[in-house]
């Protein structure tokens, strides 16, 4: 069977000679479309008429999300660079292009990759009309050139929509982290309106995790950028601030996001992610298929993270909320088990003993047990946020404070309180 391959390869003198010897029968693959730039090899992609691309790396405009929009479209990408260009090979296997050849390498050697990558993917499985398209593809091959995976763990903080208190979640955890001594790093990855900047009292329009995505996926991210573009708020905590405004979140685009978690591994012990609540598929009943998906960083954060926590409002109407958010987290990402984190815990809202009232409610609604209790702490969490700092450093004694840390140790590995230990901080199934 004859792989039919479209071509990108621009700014080389070799390029015509290459894809006429390409063009031999008996290689096994036949270019069906020479592209000027990205723009034309995706809208080619897009027809169905490819199973493979070759790229060069000064292809303008190629980037992370083009080659996961290549994936998603079922077309599979082997890459050219001149002759020892190690940093051009780097560049594209950042971006997630994993075959990668010298462009002085004979006819058969790049027919037979082109022949292999199709044989070997893209495995999205995918439409490409699916929002988890978007997704990073799983399971490729490992890159010669790649570097190690970091060793560090990644917690999505996420819950339904209704203001449970994720961010308050979120930046007390990262905050307890980094003061055991724990290198942590906070990214806002709210696409709806995160708020970290202003928690924390920090400049909102720093590039923060916005610049982080441009810079992987141009694959040009690597941890020394990762450490400038992080607030340094103390000693071992880093802040990845978040959109400015709603509007802009396109700019996070799922490849990129999904490669700037990968560093953050490599740059820190523990990563808090502070997500979006929404996991709508609304965008399968746009026209444009091929658009951004505003979900999908969120659903990106949520199947990357080593532990999902979901927290939950503590009166019936945040329970009810819950219940329905998990049963949509269920049905999106099946392989995802969350930790059910109950916050903001009072008499009141819920008659009789709160604590046994919502652990009876959850189990009885969605099959899973509330792991945590976190307790409400008004006077505190206001004092925090009028300050813009932390609990430990305006509420110390805080009861909430407490609940934070012995979760946040419990998290990042370490000896939690008698008290505060954690049963089952697991993520996936099976």
């Amino acid at each position: 069977m004859t792989v039919q391959v479209f071509t990108a390869v621009t700014g080389a003198g070799w390029e015509s000679a290459l894809v006429g010897a390409l063009d031999r029968a008996d290689h096994g693959v036949t270019v069906v479309r020479r592209c000027v730039d990205v723009s034309e090899l995706l809208a080619a992609a897009g027809t169905g008429t490819g199973q493979a691309a070759l790229l060069s790396a000064d292809l303008r405009r190629l980037d992370g999300d083009a080659v996961a929009r290549l994936s998603a479209a079922g077309v599979a990408v082997v890459g050219l660079v001149e002759p020892d260009d190690d940093r051009a090979a780097d560049r594209l296997h950042a971006i997630g292009v994993v075959r990668v050849l010298p462009a002085d390498a004979e006819p058969e050697v790049i027919a037979r990759a082109l022949r292999d990558a199709v044989a070997g993917g893209p495995p999205t499985g995918r439409d490409i009309a699916d929002p988890r398209a978007a997704l990073p593809a799983r399971g490729l091959p490992e890159a010669p050139r790649e570097r190690s995976a970091g060793s560090g763990r990644v917690v999505a903080v996420w819950g339904p929509t209704g203001a449970p208190g994720r961010t308050t979640v979120a930046v007390g955890l990262a905050d307890e982290a980094a003061r055991l001594d724990v290198p942590s790093l906070l990214v806002d990855a709210d696409v709806y309106g995160g708020v970290v900047a202003q928690v924390l009292g920090l400049l909102d329009e720093s590039p923060g995790l916005a610049g982080a995505a441009r810079q992987a996926a141009a694959g040009t991210l690597d941890e020394a950028a990762l450490a400038r573009l992080a607030w340094a708020v103390r000693p071992k905590l880093g802040v990845l601030t978040g959109l400015a405004r709603a509007d802009r979140w396109p700019e996070l685009r799922p490849h990129a996001v999904s490669a700037v978690l990968e560093e953050a591994r490599r740059a820190a012990a523990l990563t808090v992610v502070d997500c979006s609540f929404s996991l709508e598929e609304d965008e399968e009943l746009s026209f444009d298929t091929a658009a951004p998906r505003r979900n999908g960083v969120t659903l990106t954060v949520l199947e990357s993270a080593d532990t999902v926590l979901c927290v939950s409002g503590a009166d019936p109407v945040a329970l009810q909320r819950s219940i329905r958010a998990l049963g949509d987290l269920r049905d999106v990402l099946p392989a995802v088990e969350p930790v059910v984190v109950v916050n903001q815990v009072r008499r009141g809202p819920v008659p009789g003993d709160p604590r046994r009232e919502i652990a009876g409610a959850l189990e009885r609604f969605t099959g899973r047990e509330a792991a945590v209790f976190l307790p409400a702490d008004r006077r505190a969490t206001d004092a925090a946020l009028a300050a813009g700092r932390t609990l430990a450093e305006v509420a110390p004694g805080s009861p909430l404070r407490t609940e934070l840390r012995a979760l946040a140790a419990t998290l990042a590995g370490l000896p939690a309180p008698a008290a505060g230990r954690r049963p089952g901080l697991g993520r996936r199934a099976g």
